[in-house]
């Protein structure tokens, strides 16, 4: 790992850190594994992942806030044990009193801490200044556009002089231009050692913003959350998306997210001592119009393009797009390599189907190849009144994944399901059904 290359001792540092969730006090719900990480001086670091990887777990961990399940976290060498007091949090919610000023927004961290009022005062107009909101420090939140109260958000950080800089995915509330033009002078605050903090860890989900902002960037895999890779961006600032080094990062971060077994995860070893988990397939969370679409964009084309190309185009982040990627190809209708997608055969049949079709080849293909499909199906099949509760299902998925992340497999097929016509849903009755079929009517009788 690129971490056990650095020559600095690290600030923060996570060793074999885990998280998981005990069940009827036997059965875990592995959200992270095993992980080492650590955040060095002089470095921006940024965490991508699809949704469900643990990208904000992982933060909580290493800023305190959450403890891990297992494994220490340390700081300067010394155990965490509560909430870190020199780094701090921007969070997407811009998450401003909105009955302060932006000036007594600001000073509220310093206030907590017990500074004296006159000090509050010339700390917090110096940041101001720095984040280029002199002038405003008497407005109120709602008087401001997003990606102010963002700056706002920005030197509440900021005025504590923290270690290090933690930020959750900072700029994706913010329309494309602000959330541009707020990375850029991150940037150059950074490259000026203007900003008052030694590091910045940034979980974001967006690909450029990685590579436009990072030293070193981590993409964690999930279920559970794992390290899949983690390496040096070796590229000049300021940088030019055009590059065709910049490209290659691009590409192989999408080929790390979309073919996850293409691409070892470190450190993938189980520890001594434990079994691996048994995996169990998750359905990805997209609708068949969301499927259909996709394929029919590929059919009008070439059939097959670049995912980092057509995200672009369509204006998509990765996060609106993998699913819906992933449910194509669980389906057999796309082929992902080297981060293109290609449509398949099936997939050109689907796409130029008329709608009673395409809900008949959808139907074959979950029966195919999405077991959880499979399963609801064949149980309903085998009850003599043809329906089970929710409960029954529930049950089975809950060994293997969290709650949240039960109730969206259960939310997911439940679309799938009622799509290809294989079942249905009583949600006042909690129960899974399949409906009888309504008797043809005679037009002669």
């Amino acid at each position: 790992m690129a971490d056990r290359l650095h020559a600095a001792n690290p600030l923060i540092e996570a060793r074999q850190v885990e998280k998981y969730y005990s069940q009827d006090g036997e059965t875990r719900i592995q959200v992270i594994a095993p992980t080492d990480l650590a955040i060095y001086p002089d470095e921006i670091l940024a965490v991508l992942g699809p949704s469900g990887s643990g990208k904000s777990t992982l933060l909580r961990m290493m800023t305190g806030l959450s403890a891990p399940s297992a494994g220490t976290v340390t700081w300067h060498g010394q155990p965490v044990t509560g909430p870190c007091e020199n780094v701090s949090i921007v969070f997407q919610s811009f998450a401003l009193f909105p009955w302060l000023t932006v000036l007594e927004n600001v000073e509220a961290p310093l206030k907590a801490r017990g500074v004296h009022a006159d000090e509050r005062r010339k700390r917090c107009l110096k940041i101001l200044d720095t984040v280029g909101l002199d002038g405003f420090e008497s407005a109120y939140p709602k008087e401001l556009s997003g990606g102010m109260k963002q700056r706002v958000g920005f030197a509440r950080a900021l005025v504590v002089e923290p270690e290090v800089l933690f930020m959750d995915e900072p700029f994706s509330a913010l329309d494309v231009l602000t959330a541009e033009n707020l990375r850029g002078e991150l940037l150059e605050l950074w490259s000026d050692k203007k900003l008052p903090t030694r590091a910045v860890f940034i979980v974001t989900h967006n690909i450029e913003e990685a590579v436009l902002l990072a030293d070193r960037i981590i993409v964690l895999g999930k279920n559970p959350g794992r390290i899949r890779t983690d390496f040096r961006v070796e590229l000049p600032r300021p940088r030019d998306r055009k590059n065709p080094v910049f490209e290659q990062i691009v590409d192989h971060v999408y080929k790390v997210l979309t073919q996850p077994a293409a691409v070892p995860a470190l450190d993938a070893t189980p520890a001594a001592g434990t079994t691996p988990a048994t995996k169990y397939q998750m359905l990805p969370h997209a609708r068949p119009g969301g499927v259909a679409g996709l394929l029919e964009i590929l059919a009008d084309n070439t059939g097959r393009e670049d995912i980092y190309k057509l995200a672009d185009e369509l204006a998509f982040e990765i996060d609106d797009l993998l699913p819906t990627v992933e449910a194509a190809s669980m389906l057999g209708y796309l082929k992902v390599s080297e981060g293109d997608v290609e449509i398949t055969p099936e997939g050109r049949v689907f796409a130029e189907a008329d709608i009673l079709e395409r809900k008949e080849l959808f139907r074959h293909a979950a029966l195919e190849n999405a077991s959880l499909i499979k399963q609801i199906t064949r149980s309903l099949e085998k009850k003599a009144n043809h329906k089970l509760s929710d409960e029954f299902f529930h049950d089975v998925l809950d060994e293997h994944f969290t709650e949240q992340e039960t109730r969206l497999q259960l939310e997911t097929a439940i679309v799938w399901g009622r799509y290809a016509e294989l079942f249905d849903h009583d949600s006042k009755g909690k129960s899974f059904f399949i409906a009888e079929e309504v008797p043809a009517v005679n037009p002669e009788s």
